[in-house]
């Protein structure tokens, strides 16, 4: 390929490769979508058949960075390979990552088997910089085990779950985190409760006493799954062990269920989410609707969702000329 990029080297997981690769795949360019698309193609065919992505979101401060450090070496020591990216709020100013929450990460860059990458939100609400799932396609191919970390989940920032295998919610004690997220009502997004800090007896068993309120209720998403509660202290260094056996069982939950459907709609639905990034409402309106514009994704090779853009885009050119024309003809 012409921007030199090794495939077989991704697959392996050299990290020169990935690195090229994502590199590659965030450039905003219009003369390379051509070859985003083709290199999206080759990866999108390429995952590795046991990968598992787990988002990692709650709200600033419960601790995520740590709780990754400490998930970073208990993957490593099952001896799993693991890639991170952290999703950051953008600075108004440079347009880069405000938080930088790499630099919070604790790990070895000299391992060979850990690559972390820190990205821009960008100006999309969804808690997600658009071009994430770009980037997932490198990790998806070169890695086990993949970390989203993304700031907060709110009403307006449930999309993690369209993008990843096992949504963890963080919580700390006494934050009032815990009874935030019950009245979110977004209850079915999270797979796995963490109740991170948990050093702090008394008010992790406070917080713990509220979240088991909720699943009370009868808290359990579509495929069956009951979510669970995992106490953890990224400080003292236990809980992990627990976590990770948790985050298994929902991996095994899912390949029991029918995984490859639910990643099929992952892909539809990324590939609407990048056709309504590019064209707006009126885009949307132009095509049909949701509904319509879903009816065409499911008539193209969803293989590359790079692909089911660019004939949803051909589509909406059609339509336009169409229009276009019979407006002309009217005048005349």
């Amino acid at each position: 390929m012409k921007h030199h990029i090794s495939i077989s080297d991704v697959l392996l997981g050299n990290k020169m490769a990935v690195a090229r690769a994502l590199n590659f795949l965030e450039n905003r360019r219009p003369e390379e979508i051509g070859r985003v698309s083709e290199l999206i193609e080759q990866l999108s065919r390429n995952p590795r058949p046991g990968r598992h992505i787990i988002g990692i979101t709650g709200p600033p401060g419960v601790g995520k960075s740590s709780l990754i450090s400490r998930m970073i070496g208990e993957y490593r020591n099952q001896n799993q390979t693991i890639g991170v990216i952290s999703v950051d709020p953008s600075s108004r100013k440079s347009g880069g990552a405000l938080l930088g929450d790499r630099a919070r990460i604790n790990w070895d860059p000299t391992d060979p088997g850990v690559f972390i990458r820190s990205m821009a939100a960008g100006r999309h609400l969804g808690g997600l910089a658009w071009r994430t799932r770009h980037l997932m396609t490198v990790f998806e191919a070169a890695y086990d085990v993949i970390l989203l970390e993304t700031v907060g989940v709110g009403q307006s920032e449930t999309e993690i779950d369209e993008v990843v295998d096992t949504v963890v919610f963080v919580v700390q004690p006494g934050s009032g985190d815990s009874l935030q997220f019950m009245k979110a009502g977004i209850m079915e997004i999270p797979h796995i409760l963490v109740i991170n800090k948990a050093d702090q007896k008394a008010l992790a068993q406070k917080a713990l006493n509220d979240l088991e309120a909720v699943k009370s209720l009868g808290w359990m998403d579509k495929s069956g799954w009951q979510p669970g509660i995992v106490m953890t202290s990224a400080l003292e260094g236990w809980g992990q062990e627990e976590l990770l056996t948790r985050l298994k069982a929902h991996q095994d939950h899912l390949i029991s269920s029918d995984d490859n459907q639910r990643r099929r709609h992952n892909r539809i639905s990324w590939i609407l989410l990048l056709y309504r990034e590019r064209f707006g409402s009126f885009g949307m309106e132009t095509l049909g609707g949701e509904e319509n514009i879903l009816r065409l994704i499911e008539q193209v090779d969803i293989g590359n969702p790079f692909y089911g853009l660019c004939r949803l885009t051909e589509k909406l050119r059609d339509t336009l000329r169409s229009s276009n024309s019979g407006i002309i003809h009217e005048r005349t």
